[in-house]
This record gives structure tokens, C-alpha cells and sequence, in this order.
């Protein structure tokens, strides 16, 4: 249910992002009290971006869940800041993160929907 998706200007290696994307998976699992089986994670890379007018490393990121908590989001921003961080080279202050909440009937799966 849970799909995160990260758009950063950084160019990622091979091994760099499939570190960082089976940690997102792992923390928004945990984060969300999800199990991982469920979570998809995509990592785009090197897309032409700019934050506060420089280029210096950042992200975007979007993360869709069924019965997001409101509650939650701050919890979930640290935890993924504190994610990328130690993946990769981009500061938390250089983060953006969209939290978005959907309806069990709008999010399909495997023939149906949730």
C-alpha cells in the first residue's frame, strides 16, 4: 500500500541506490506499521533540479499510504531525513516530503482494490 517515491539531483551509483531504497523500504515499513511486503520504493536520480536557487545535493520526496495518520507525519519526516542522510549526502533542511493519505477504494491491487 505505502508507495514512496524520490526524485533527487544527485547521481546515485548502483549499489548506492539499491542501498537506499531497500533502507527507505525497511524505515517506511517500520514508520508505518506496514508490512514490507506491501511497500514499494522508487529512487530517481540525477533529474535536473534546484532548491533555494542552488544545486547543491536535494530531494523530493512523495509518500502515498492507505489510513495515513495526521498525526504521524512529523514522525515519518524525521525518520526519512534521518534515512536519506545516512545514505546519501543530501541535509535534511534540503528535504521536501509530500504526505499523502488515500482511500482503500482508490488504491488498487492484485485484481481489486484495499
Amino acid at each position: 500500500m505505502p508507495y514512496l517515491v524520490m526524485q533527487t539531483n544527485q547521481e546515485l551509483s548502483d549499489s548506492d541506490r539499491d542501498s537506499l531504497v531497500a533502507h527507505l523500504s525497511e524505515v517506511t515499513a517500520k514508520a508505518l506499521g506496514k508490512p514490507e511486503r506491501y511497500v514499494m520504493i522508487a529512487v530517481e536520480d540525477g533529474v535536473a533540479m534546484s532548491f533555494a536557487g542552488t544545486r547543491e545535493p536535494l530531494a523530493y520526496i512523495e509518500l502515498k499510504t492507505i489510513g495515513l495518520p495526521d498525526n504521524a507525519t512529523g514522525e515519518l519526516s524525521q525518520m526519512l531525513c534521518a534515512a536519506i542522510e545516512a545514505e546519501t549526502d543530501i541535509q535534511g533542511d534540503r528535504i521536501y516530503i509530500e504526505f499523502k493519505g488515500v482511500e482503500r477504494h482508490l488504491w488498487g491491487w492484485n485484481h481489486s482494490t484495499f
